[in-house]
């Protein structure tokens, strides 16, 4: 594990009165930064009473660490949220999405928190299983990833990509700034994704937990979620219509709803 980072890039978006509910952080994916939550997620659940924070985790976004992303594992990503966290008003409700989901986990395996929500996880099987899956299926896609530099990006490279991350129905707009935002990922991490048949449960003091996927995801597709949600013993919530990247699509309010129904359960 590396020493702290000392400059990470907060989003926020706070409500407009005072409110009892709780903050929500939000945690990304790999590959991208917490520019994802921006256009609409953040925005939304301020509107509705919660302070929202989004975080990019070192070597992401605006954050320091770049220059070490590639030594970087899920332990240090663990410890920009536990940091980030920690510098909140009250404790928050963690969500995370995919990359982000398996670093929630970690924490919620070790500490009670407030209540955590896994968005298109990484199953507990780890990225092994997935991949072997996808380079059966699709092994362009698997070659373009393997050779991903965001720095030279071709129309060929992007064509691939975009069906496993979007569905035909994105803005444009939205896409063009999520390539804008498209990042490099730290091997290491990857490679930690890889081993993930030791997972470890939550605590038993734990707050709720909500594990949501997306009927059109190709990357941590509806059985990916299902095994998660049986993983830790609660009900899979599957949403439909949307991809993997759930917060980006037109369609975005669907897994949006689905998450303030599970967080109003936490009053």
């Amino acid at each position: 594990m590396h020493p702290p980072e000392p400059h990470l890039e907060v989003r926020q978006r706070l409500p407009t009165s005072a409110t009892r509910k709780p903050p929500l952080l939000f945690v990304h994916g790999g590959y991208c930064d917490a520019w994802c939550w921006e256009p609409y997620f953040l925005p939304w659940f301020a509107a509705r009473g919660y302070a929202a924070y989004a975080l990019s985790l070192r070597g992401h976004g605006t954050s320091g660490g770049r220059e070490m992303l590639f030594a970087a594992g899920l332990d240090d990503y663990e410890a920009d949220v536990e940091h980030v966290a920690g510098s909140l008003a009250a404790p928050p409700v963690l969500i995370g999405h995919s990359m982000g989901a398996a670093v929630v986990e970690r924490i919620v395996a070790k500490r009670p928190v407030r209540g955590a929500a896994l968005l298109a996880p990484v199953p507990p099987a780890g990225l092994l299983p997935m991949a072997a899956r996808l380079a059966a299926q699709n092994p362009d896609y698997m070659m373009q990833m393997g050779g991903l530099d965001p720095a030279r990006l071709s129309t060929t490279v992007l064509t691939t990509l975009r069906p496993f991350y979007f569905s035909s129905d994105v803005a444009p707009d939205i896409l063009l700034e999520a390539i804008g935002h498209l990042t490099a990922e730290s091997p290491r991490a990857l490679f930690d994704l890889s081993l993930r048949l030791h997972w470890a449960l939550p605590t038993k003091n734990h707050g709720p937990l909500l594990v949501l996927g997306a009927e059109g995801d190709r990357l941590c597709t509806p059985d990916d979620a299902r095994a998660t949600a049986v993983h830790h013993g609660v009900k899979l919530t599957l949403v439909p219509g949307l991809a993997h990247m759930l917060m980006l699509e037109r369609q975005w309010r669907v897994a949006a709803e689905a998450l303030e129904t599970w967080l109003d359960t936490l009053r």
